[in-house]
Formats: C-alpha cells, sequence, structure tokens
C-alpha cells in the first residue's frame, strides 16, 4: 500500500514541476517578446579568434585579427544600416555622433601605450563586461607617466557588436589574458615589474590569471594585482542565467536569448546583454571559487602576488561579501590590501536608505588580525561629514583613524559598481568632463527631469553613477605601489 502511495506522490510532484517549468518558459516568451524587435547588431558575431589560435598568435598578429573583426562589424553591421530605421545616437551609424572610428582613438581597440624613454616596468590592464578598454585607460595613462608600458586588452566578444557575447567562453578572455601577459615580458623582460590591473570581470580574470601561474612555469607571474570592483562573485540566480534563453532555440523566440535590449548609444560600452554573458560571468566565478578552494592548503598560494583591491560598500553587479571571503579570507599574509567605499552615512538620507543595504563596514569584514591591510572611507563618525580613513595593518589589532579632505557630492549616497574606474573629468561618464576631449555626449553630467516613459533609457540608468568622486585616492594607493617590484619582505 506504502508503495503505491509514494509513486502517486512522486507522480503528482512530477506534474507539478512540469507545469510549473512549461509557466515559467511561456512567461519567459512572452516577457521577450514584448521587447524591442533584434537589430543587425544582436544578430552578426563577428569571427574571433579560436583558443587555439590565440595560445599561438603575438601582438601584432593578435591586432591584425582584431582589424578583421571591425572591418567585419563595418561590413556586416554599419554599411547595412537604413538611417530611417535607426537612431542618431548609435554607435554603428557612420553619421553618428558616437560612431568610435570618427574618434581621435577608438578605445574600443587593443591598445600599447609606451613611456617615454626604456619601460621601467609593465601592466596589463583588463576590462569588465560588455565594456572596452576605455575603462581602464585613466589608469593606463599614471603607469605611462611613472615609466611603464601600458597594455589595454580587448577581450573577445567585446568593443564590437553585443552579438559577440553570444558565442564567447570565459576560456576565451582567459587564453586572450594569457596573450596579454606573454606580450608584456616579450616587450619588458624579468626582473622589470609586470603588473596587472583587473576591472570587474577582468578583476575575476586576473585572479584566475594568477592561480594558474603558480603551478604553470610557462606562464610570466605578476608582482602585483591591482583589483577594481573585482567580479569574485556573482547573485546566485546567475547560475540559472541559461534557462531564459531556452525558448530561444525555437527561431521564432530568438529574442529570449537576450537579458536587455537597449539603445546602442554608448560608444564603448554595450547597453544590450545577452544571456550568454551573465552566464559565462558566473562559469568563470565558480572555476575561480573551485581554484581557490583546491589551493587554501596549498604552499603554493604562498608566491601569490600582493592583491590591492577596491570595492564599494553597496555594489549592484558583484558581491561585496565575496571578495571580502571569498577572496581576501583566502590569501596568505603577502602585503595585501583591501578599500572599501562606504555609503553617505549623513542625515540627509535618513529614512530613504533600503534596510538590506545597510551593512556596515564593521559588519562585512572579519574581526582583526587579518592577514591583509584594510582601509575603510566612511562619513559616519565624522562631524563635518568629510571622510575618513580608518585603517588596520595586516596582522595587527590596532586602527588608525584619518580624516581626509573629501566629501561625498550632494546628492550622492553611495559609489557604485561602474564609477570606481573613472575619475569626474573623464569626458564620458564624468560629472565635470574634459572639454578638450569629445566622445559624443556627456552621460555623468546628464541631470535628467521630466515625466516617465519618454526617455527610451530606464531612468535607474541614468541615476547611477558613473564617476568616482574619489579618484584621487584611487590613483594615489595605485601609485604609491606602482614602482614595488618584488614580493614583501612579509613572506620572504
Amino acid at each position: 500500500m506504502i508503495a503505491p502511495a509514494l509513486a502517486r506522490l512522486y507522480k503528482r510532484g512530477a506534474l507539478l514541476l512540469c507545469v510549473a517549468g512549461l509557466t515559467l518558459l511561456g512567461w519567459r516568451v512572452y516577457d521577450s517578446e514584448r521587447g524591442p524587435a533584434l537589430q543587425p547588431w544582436h544578430l552578426r558575431a563577428p569571427h574571433e579568434l579560436s583558443i587555439e589560435q590565440i595560445d599561438r598568435a603575438d601582438w601584432a598578429s593578435w591586432l591584425q585579427a582584431e582589424e578583421r573583426v571591425f572591418g567585419e562589424v563595418e561590413r556586416e553591421v554599419s554599411d547595412t544600416l537604413d538611417p530611417s530605421q535607426v537612431p542618431p545616437f548609435n554607435r554603428y551609424r557612420k553619421d553618428s555622433r558616437v560612431y568610435p572610428p570618427h574618434f581621435a582613438t577608438d578605445w574600443n581597440r587593443s591598445y600599447l601605450l609606451r613611456p617615454q624613454g626604456s619601460p621601467r616596468g609593465v601592466v596589463v590592464l583588463l576590462h569588465g563586461l560588455t565594456d572596452s578598454p576605455y575603462s581602464l585607460r585613466h589608469i593606463a595613462r599614471r603607469y605611462v607617466a611613472h615609466g611603464y608600458l601600458a597594455i589595454g586588452l580587448r577581450l573577445p566578444g567585446h568593443g564590437t557588436v553585443p552579438a559577440g557575447l553570444t558565442e564567447v567562453q570565459w576560456q576565451d578572455w582567459l587564453a586572450a589574458t594569457r596573450l596579454a601577459l606573454r606580450t608584456a615580458r616579450a616587450e619588458v623582460p624579468a626582473p622589470a615589474p609586470l603588473h596587472i590591473v583587473g576591472y570587474s570581470n577582468g578583476g575575476a580574470l586576473a585572479v584566475k590569471y594568477a592561480l594558474d601561474a603558480l603551478s604553470d612555469p610557462q606562464l610570466p607571474q605578476a608582482q602585483r594585482l591591482v583589483l577594481i570592483s573585482p567580479m569574485i562573485g556573482v547573485a546566485p540566480s546567475a547560475r540559472f542565467a541559461g534557462l531564459a534563453a531556452w525558448p530561444a532555440v525555437v527561431p521564432a523566440f530568438s529574442k529570449a536569448a537576450w537579458l536587455n535590449l537597449r539603445p546602442e548609444y554608448n560608444p564603448f560600452k554595450y547597453n544590450s546583454f545577452p544571456v550568454n554573458g551573465a552566464r559565462q560571468s558566473w562559469r568563470l566565478t565558480e572555476a575561480l571559487q573551485g581554484q581557490l578552494q583546491a589551493l587554501a592548503a596549498d604552499p603554493r598560494l604562498l608566491q601569490l602576488p600582493p592583491i590591492l583591491g577596491f570595492q564599494s560598500l553597496t555594489d549592484a553587479t558583484v558581491s561585496t561579501q565575496a571578495v571580502v571571503t571569498g577572496l581576501f579570507r583566502r590569501l596568505p599574509a603577502n602585503g595585501s590590501e583591501l578599500v572599501i567605499f562606504d555609503l553617505n552615512r549623513t542625515s540627509d538620507f535618513d529614512g530613504l536608505l533600503d534596510p538590506s543595504s545597510l551593512t556596515s563596514l564593521a559588519s562585512l569584514l572579519p574581526a582583526p588580525p587579518r592577514n591583509y591591510s584594510t582601509r575603510g572611507l566612511s562619513n559616519a563618525d565624522s562631524p563635518s561629514h568629510h571622510l575618513e580613513e580608518l585603517s588596520t595593518a595586516a596582522l595587527s589589532l590596532d586602527s588608525q583613524r584619518r580624516p581626509l579632505d573629501l566629501a561625498f557630492p550632494p546628492g550622492v549616497f553611495s559609489l557604485s559598481h561602474v564609477a570606481l574606474p573613472f575619475p569626474v573629468s573623464d569626458s564620458l561618464y564624468g560629472s565635470q568632463p574634459d572639454p578638450d576631449e569629445d566622445f559624443g555626449l556627456h552621460l555623468g553630467s546628464l541631470a535628467a527631469r521630466g515625466e516617465r516613459g519618454v526617455l527610451v533609457v530606464p531612468m535607474d540608468e541614468l541615476m547611477r553613477l558613473t564617476a568616482n568622486p574619489f579618484y584621487p585616492y584611487l590613483i594615489r594607493r595605485i601609485e604609491s605601489d606602482i614602482d614595488q617590484a618584488t614580493v614583501p619582505s612579509l613572506i620572504r
């Protein structure tokens, strides 16, 4: 009697799961079909080099292949557009103000910036998901001013058309990272210092590469990693992102392969976002976390280069908690440091902040002593509302407080994931854009006010902070370590 009852229960459960799955798929089809139509930049992915080809390539052949990729985008997308069907502010229209090839420098492409005289060191810069080499150009220039050769890498699938992210795999990004590091050492041989700067998804790639280099002597090892809003962990729901694209196996429902279909007005970043992009980011962070766990008791981890990390306490793109528990908590005492930017704690925002966002610096960090140094920037206890730096050295129980000549601008309640690498003078994202550069529009200085439903851009995108009012502090911390060529004596 029990067995038939269990069988009926299992059948009922399976039926409920089937109905729920079909309901979710139906809702996904309905939701995706409500969006705008797919455009050529969503449908025509250029042909990038394979992993095997990238691993055989040098910098010259990489640039040649990149030239072919951009030529393909011009022929298959830009040359096919009907101006009457495409808004004037579109990065693929040749007569648009935001058409990247018209600028003095197209920062969608990989670049190599040389200092005056012989390089004293070399840095590789890895941008984030949907981004381009543009995002780290300011930091690259500071390295060059210090005598370093700067290599800004365009990761496969980026800088061209959003469709490029529908086919890319995270292993393609890692292969390109290996290419950039080979190039770095070919241009500036050891023992000159080698640094890696990684932003967001590029931060995950920087750490993954550094871990791989611990067990592969053929990979040049860096002397320092600089991570900005690193994608060490993402929302758990990203694990199931691939399910959202299932209806796209039927051509009539191909829009289901996209999480966002937005106007492409930004010359150096995609606004549309395919499901595969989210899927590959999750797979990269999963591989990274697994590798960190596997190396937890491995003496090779002692050879990991020091990491200087910058993270906003609140971040809607990556997990701040994962940066602390998934990365820094696992590090040996190797001279690493984590800088956290707090929320604006002034009374102007009392009662308006979401309680789920009110994590404090103290609750985020484990109790000292820690294997890494920490610096928290906050105005929580500042009578003047200026920021104070609360620093705790590695392996120390004591903290020091230092006032800073920095304050949140009026109306700014926090930093954002996308703001950290950009100064307020950035021509595209800055609130005080440099008048000597023009990229067609000034996203950071827009103060949109009006009725809902008028703009083609969601209002929350325009409200998101796109430049860092504390960039001078960030760049000073980076510059203080630029000339450090060896592993600190702490682990010798």
